[in-house]
């Protein structure tokens, strides 16, 4: 078991969260039940997925919550293009969350690895 508090993709997931909350009461009334919610979701469920994973027993366990959480940055990169291209975010804000969700794809991808080979070591029989 980890502490998902201790993880950096973590704290970068939290943050990302937090501005993605900050940035979305700019967009319209109308959308509050819609890509507001979702957006706010799919980005909460990052650092959410994060944290669950380190809360099971296994890396294996952890690698497919972080899969998920993958997933979800994936489903918020489309949802920001979308929010761009409806005018709700300024081309400013877009180009931060932007990297900031490419960047959180890129620790996500390296853990993954990382625990991937981990794995695949400690089921390979010593000589």
């Amino acid at each position: 078991m980890r502490r998902y508090k201790d993880l950096k993709v973590w704290e970068k997931a939290h943050a990302f969260t937090l501005a993605i909350y900050k940035n979305s009461p700019g967009f319209p009334a109308a959308e509050a039940y819609g890509l507001t919610r979702q957006i706010r979701r799919a980005a909460s469920s990052i650092a959410i997925n994060i944290a669950e994973g380190c809360g099971l027993g296994t890396d294996a366990e952890l690698r497919q919550k972080l899969q998920i959480a993958m997933g979800s940055a994936s489903e918020v990169d489309y949802q920001l293009l979308l929010t761009h291209d409806l005018g709700f975010l300024t081309p400013a804000a877009y180009r931060r969350r932007t990297d900031e969700v490419v960047e959180i794809q890129k620790m996500l991808s390296s853990f993954i690895v990382k625990l991937r080979t981990d794995l695949k070591s400690a089921k390979s029989p010593t000589r």
